[in-house]
C-alpha cells in the first residue's frame, strides 16, 4: 500500500516539476529574454532546486571512460564478466594495465544505493589493478519467478565471485557487505578451498555493532523485527518486473538517510542555491552529481533486509559465533593464508571505530603480521571510500598492502 501511495504522489508532483524545469529554462537560458529581467537569477535557481526536491532519481551511469596515471591518460574498458538475476560482475580495466597486475573484488553493499556510489573508489582502484564491482540490480526489476533473495544468497555470491576470478584475488568490501563477505570467506576456509583471496579489506563495516553504538545502531535496537517488517516492507507495484516481490523500498531508505543529518542536507541546499545566484558554476555543479547520486536509490529484497537486520543488528550473530550460512556455522578463525586489513573513518556516523576493528580479534588465525588496521582521523563513512583523503590518504595504504600480500 506504501508504494502505492509514492507512486501516486509522484504523479501529482510530475506537473509541478515540468513547470519548475520550464520556469527554470525561461529565466536561465540566456536565449529567453526572462533571463535578463530583474531577479531572474533568483527565480531561476529556486526553480531548479524546487525540481530537482521533487524529480525522480534514475541509477547513474559509472560515467569512467578514462583515468591519468603518471601524467599519462588511459582509456577504461568496462564490460559486464559474470551476470546472476540478482547482479552483474562489472569489470574495469585501463588499457597498458601491466599483466602481473592483481584482481580486485570490490563488494558494493546492498543498503539502498547503487554499486555507482563507489565511483570515486573504482577510479582510484583501476589505476594499479583489474576491478570486478558487484553491481546488484534493482529488485523491483527481478521478476517473483526468481524468488526471494536472502542474506546466505549473497554469501554464495561473495563465494561464486571469488571462485570464478581464481586464487589470489584481493577483496575489498565497503560498509554492508564486510560481514556476508567475512562470512563468505570464512566458509571457504572451512572447507579446505584452494581458491582463498590472497587479502581481505573491510572499509567501515559493522562487525561489532556493540562497540561504540550509533543512532542508526541504537534504533534498530529500539525495535523489534516485527516492528520493521510491519512497518517499512511492502510489495513491488504492478508497473515493475519485479511485481508482488516483498521488499523495503528505496523511498523509504531515502528518507531515512536524509533524517540522519537533516541540517547538513539542508544547508547543502541553500548553498546550492546560492552558487546559482552568483554564478559559481563549479560549485553547482559538484552539488548537482553528489545529490544525483545520492538521491539515486533502489529498494532491497525484504529477506535479505530483515535478515540482515537480525543477524548484524539485532542480535550480533557473527561476533557470538552464533551466524549460520547454508545450515554451516561460520568460524572467521578458520581463516590463516588471508591478510586481513581494516579502514575505519574517525568521523563515521554509520559505522563508528571500532566496529570493523573488531574482525581482528575473530580472525584469530591469521598471523599477526598479515594483520593491518587504518584509522583516518577527520574523516566519515563516505570518506572512507570517496574525495580527497580517500584518494590522497587511503588508497595509497590500500595499495601498499595489496602489493605486500599479492599470492606468490
Amino acid at each position: 500500500m506504501m508504494y502505492d501511495i509514492h507512486e501516486m504522489k509522484k504523479a501529482m508532483m510530475a506537473p509541478i516539476g515540468a513547470m519548475a524545469n520550464l520556469s527554470q529554462n525561461l529565466f536561465a537560458n540566456p536565449f529567453s529574454p526572462l533571463s535578463y529581467a530583474p531577479g531572474s537569477e533568483r527565480i531561476a535557481a529556486g526553480s531548479e532546486l524546487l525540481a530537482r526536491a521533487i524529480r525522480t532519481y534514475e541509477k547513474p551511469a559509472w560515467g569512467i571512460d578514462a583515468v591519468t596515471v603518471d601524467g599519462t591518460s588511459h582509456t577504461l574498458s568496462e564490460v559486464k564478466a559474470y551476470e546472476t538475476p540478482f547482479c552483474h560482475l562489472v569489470r574495469f580495466r585501463r588499457d597498458r594495465l601491466p599483466e602481473q597486475a592483481q584482481k580486485v573484488l570490490l563488494v558494493a553493499p546492498m543498503s539502498g544505493h547503487h554499486a555507482t556510489l563507489l565511483r570515486d573508489t573504482v577510479r582510484k582502484l583501476v589505476e594499479d589493478f583489474e576491478v570486478y564491482v558487484t553491481d546488484w540490480i534493482d529488485p523491483r526489476l527481478v521478476s517473483m519467478a526468481q524468488g526471494a533473495f536472502h542474506f546466505d544468497d549473497y554469501v554464495t555470491h561473495v563465494q561464486d565471485f571469488i571462485r570464478y576470478l581464481g586464487r589470489g584475488v584481493n577483496v575489498v568490501a565497503v560498509c554492508q557487505p564486510t560481514v556476508p563477505v567475512l562470512a563468505a570467506i570464512s566458509l571457504m576456509a572451512q572447507n579446505d578451498e584452494s581458491v582463498a583471496p590472497a587479502s581481505m579489506v573491510l572499509m567501515g563495516g559493522p562487525i561489532d555493532t556493540r562497540v561504540s553504538p550509533t543512532a542508526v545502531n541504537d534504533f534498530a535496537k529500539a525495535h523489534t523485527l516485527r516492528w520493521f517488517e510491519t512497518r517499512m516492507i511492502t510489495r513491488v507495484p504492478s508497473k515493475y518486473p519485479g511485481f508482488m516481490r516483498r521488499v523495503y523500498p528505496g523511498f523509504l531508505q531515502h528518507s531515512g538517510f536524509v533524517a540522519m543529518n537533516p541540517d547538513r542536507h539542508l544547508q547543502a541546499h541553500r548553498d546550492f542555491y546560492n552558487h546559482l545566484i552568483e554564478g559559481d558554476d563549479d560549485s553547482a555543479e559538484a552539488h548537482r552529481k553528489f545529490y544525483d547520486e545520492y538521491n539515486a536509490v533502489m529498494d532491497l529484497d525484504a529477506a535479505f533486509y530483515l535478515e540482515t537486520l537480525d543477524n548484524v543488528f539485532l542480535h550480533h550473530k557473527l561476533p557470538d559465533g552464533e551466524l549460520m550460512v547454508h545450515c554451516a556455522r561460520v568460524r572467521p578463525a578458520a581463516i590463516t593464508g588471508t591478510a586481513l586489513m581494516s579502514i575505519e573513518g574517525e568521523l563515521d556516523d554509520i559505522c563508528s571505530p571500532g566496529q570493523t576493528t573488531a574482525v581482528h580479534e575473530l580472525c584469530s588465525g591469521i598471523p599477526a603480521e598479515r594483520h593491518h588496521n587504518l584509522l583516518v582521523p577527520k574523516v566519515g563513512h563516505y570518506g572512507i571510500f570517496s574525495g580527497r583523503r580517500w584518494r590522497e590518504q587511503i588508497y595509497p595504504q590500500l595499495r601498499t598492502f595489496l602489493e605486500k600480500h599479492r599470492a606468490d
